[in-house]
C-alpha cells in the first residue's frame, strides 16, 4: 500500500515551550510534509519542514492560516500577567475560541487542543482519575478557571461541527531543559539566583499536605500530540503524565535535601507577602489550586495512542533543574535564556514578564 499525501499540520504557540518540543516531533515523522507554525513573534529557531507565520490568534485573521491544513494542534496561551486576568482572558479564551471557529471556516477536519490537568475539578491524591473527572477547574485561579471554561467551549463546539474531530490532551506540569529560564520568569520572578538551584544548595524540600503532582516531559507531551494528531480515529480527552507521582520525597532526593513536613499555611503566607509586595509573579491562587489537582490515570493515551512516556519523573524534573543551572533557554521569545535588559528589566516590568 502506498502512503498517503503527505499532511499539512498548523501549530499554534509554536514557539513556546510545548511547541517547541511539537515542531520537533513533526519534523521527524515522514507523514509530515509541512508545519505552518504560528506564534506572535517569529523566532531564530526552526525547524525544516516549518512555514512561520506571524499572527496574534486574540486579533488576527486566522481562516487562511489555516486553510488546506489537515489538522490544527492549539497550543498558544499566556501564562503571565496573572495580576491582569483580563488580559489572560483575551488571549487565552477569546483567542482560543476564536482558533476553533476558525478551524471550522477554514474546514479543517481536526482539531487538537492543548487542555491541561488544571481543568479538572479538586480531587484526589491517593488514587488516579480518569478522563471523566468533572473539568470545573479550581475557579479562584485564571489559569485553572480558563482551562474549564473552554472544556464547556468546546463541548458546545462539537455540538455544533460534529464533523470535526476534536482531541484534548490533558497534560501534567511540562518541563524541559529548553524552558529553564521561561520557568523562572513565570513562577520564581527575578529575584531568583538561578544557578544556585543546585543540590547542596537547598537545604530543605517543604512536605505540604497535598503537595503531589504529575510531571511530564515536553518531548513526550509532543509524541502524544503527534500521535493524537495524525490518527484519525483518536478523539476525546487523554490524559498525559510519567510515573512516579512528584512529591517532597523525591525532590528532596534529586536535590540532595532533607524532608522538613510544614503546614500549608507556613508555606502561603510568605507566598502571599511576596505577591502582595509585587516580588514574585507566583499567584497563591495558583498555588491553591495545585494543592487540590487529582491525580491521572494515563491508560487510555497508552492503549488508543499507543504512547509511552521515555522519561520518567525524576528524569524530567532533574533536567529542568539542570536547565536552571545552565541558564538553559532556546532562541525563541518565550524560551530565550535571558531577555533584554537582564533581570533589571524584570523588575522595572514586573515579574512575570517575557521580551
Amino acid at each position: 500500500m502506498s502512503p498517503g499525501p503527505a499532511k499539512r499540520v498548523v501549530v499554534t504557540g509554536a514557539s513556546g515551550n510545548v511547541g517547541s518540543s511539537v515542531l520537533r516531533e513533526l519534523n521527524d515523522d515522514p507523514d509530515v510534509g509541512t508545519i505552518v507554525a504560528i506564534a506572535r513573534r517569529c523566532p531564530e529557531w526552526t525547524v525544516d519542514k516549518a512555514e512561520w507565520a506571524v499572527a496574534d490568534v486574540a486579533t488576527d485573521d486566522l481562516v487562511p492560516l489555516l486553510a488546506g491544513a489537515d489538522v490544527v494542534i492549539h497550543l498558544a496561551w499566556l501564562l503571565q500577567p496573572a495580576r491582569t486576568p483580563v488580559t489572560t482572558w483575551e488571549a487565552n479564551v477569546i483567542g482560543s475560541v476564536r482558533v476553533f471557529e476558525a478551524t471550522a471556516a477554514a474546514g479543517v477536519p481536526a482539531l487538537v487542543y492543548a487542555s491541561s490537568v488544571g481543568a479538572y475539578s479538586p480531587g484526589p491524591k491517593d488514587t488516579m482519575v480518569d478522563e471523566s473527572w468533572p473539568t470545573h477547574g479550581w475557579p479562584a485561579a485564571s489559569y485553572t478557571r480558563e482551562k474549564a471554561y473552554l472544556e464547556r467551549v468546546l463541548d458546545g463546539f462539537e455540538a455544533q461541527h460534529p464533523d470535526v474531530r476534536v482531541v484534548r490532551m490533558r497534560p501534567g506540569f511540562l518541563f524541559q531543559w529548553e524552558a529553564a529560564s521561561e520557568q523562572r520568569r513565570l513562577f520564581a520572578g527575578p529575584l531568583l539566583p538561578q544557578r544556585l538551584v543546585r543540590p547542596s544548595m537547598i537545604p530543605v524540600v517543604p512536605d505540604l499536605p497535598g503537595l503531589r503532582m504529575q510531571v511530564l516531559h515536553t518531548d513526550d507531551a509532543a509524541l502524544a500530540y503527534r500521535l493524537a494528531a495524525l490518527d484519525g480515529h483518536a478523539r476525546g480527552a487523554y490524559n498525559l503524565a510519567t510515573e512516579p507521582v512528584l512529591d517532597a520525597p523525591l525532590l528532596a532526593e534529586l536535590l540532595g535535601a532533607r524532608v522538613v513536613p510544614l503546614p500549608v499555611w507556613a508555606l502561603r503566607g510568605p507566598l502571599v507577602a511576596a505577591w502582595r509586595l509585587h516580588l514574585t509573579p507566583a499567584d497563591p491562587d495558583l498555588f491553591d489550586a495545585v494543592l487540590r489537582l487529582p491525580l491521572m490515570d494515563s491508560t487510555r493515551a497508552r492503549d488508543e495512542l499507543g504512547w509511552t512516556p521515555r522519561y520518567d519523573a525524576a528524569t524530567t524534573v532533574g533536567e529542568l533543574l539542570a536547565g536552571m543551572r545552565d541558564v538553559g533557554g532556546l532562541p525563541t521569545p518565550p524560551l530565550e535564556p535571558t531577555v533584554p535588559g537582564g533581570r533589571a528589566h524584570e523588575l522595572r516590568t514586573g515579574p512575570g514578564s517575557t521580551p
